[in-house]
């Protein structure tokens, strides 16, 4: 069954190639000058535009117009990049997603689980000489580590920090790489009261500027 006329598969390659282009609707609406509303609709799947708006659109992302027309599941496989992550509500929310690791060498070792997979922005150096402010971490999206491995924490719903995890018999610890900062001490009602919480393993990092 053909893709032409799916609105949904239509606002979901939209939305993508929006996103990959740091675009909101504004932004296209005025530069295409397209009534705002009726890019809202198309936006929203509520309808389908004219093949000579795809076209149009085609052109301004640069891609064809089959790209926002058809569900490949390929040319949709990529890694979001979070600003940030906190507690109580989608992290990958459209407002958290910054950009799209789209490097077919990167995302190649991750296409087969690639959902399971995010990319968080370092800030800070605590993490320094491994991770500068601005490197890039590949995230396995899971709830515990072993043991020594580097991991994305979760303190009191702030904002996340990546942090080697070292686990003992009274809770964990969490080391930085840059001997300037002490390492912090949680035992396991800490982890339950602050709370604590893993919510993915560093697979890979990635230097600032990387994908720019």
């Amino acid at each position: 069954m053909s893709d032409l006329g799916n609105k949904e598969i239509f606002s979901r390659n939209l939305r993508r190639y929006m996103r990959l282009n740091n675009k909101d609707r504004n932004d296209v609406a005025r530069d295409l000058e397209i009534p705002y509303s009726t890019l809202t609709d198309w936006y929203n799947g509520n309808i389908y535009p004219r093949i000579d708006k795809i076209q149009i659109l085609a052109n301004y992302f640069g891609i064809q117009k089959s790209d926002l027309v058809e569900s490949n599941s390929n040319s949709n496989k990529s890694i979001p990049i979070l600003g940030t992550v906190k507690a109580g509500y989608n992290w990958l929310a459209e407002e958290n997603v910054i950009g799209y690791i789209t490097d077919r060498d990167t995302i190649k070792d991750y296409e087969k689980n690639i959902n399971e997979y995010f990319a968080l922005k370092v800030t800070g150096d605590s993490m320094l000489p491994l991770l500068s402010d601005g490197d890039l971490v590949i995230v396995h999206d899971q709830d515990d580590v072993e043991s020594g491995q580097t991991a994305v924490i979760l303190i009191n719903g702030e904002e996340a920090t990546v942090k080697k995890v070292i686990k003992t018999n009274e809770g964990i610890e969490l080391h930085a790489m840059n001997p300037y900062y002490p390492i912090k001490k949680f035992t396991f009602e800490d982890m339950k009261s602050i709370p604590i919480k893993i919510i993915g393993r560093v697979k890979e990092a990635k230097i600032k500027g990387a994908f720019e």
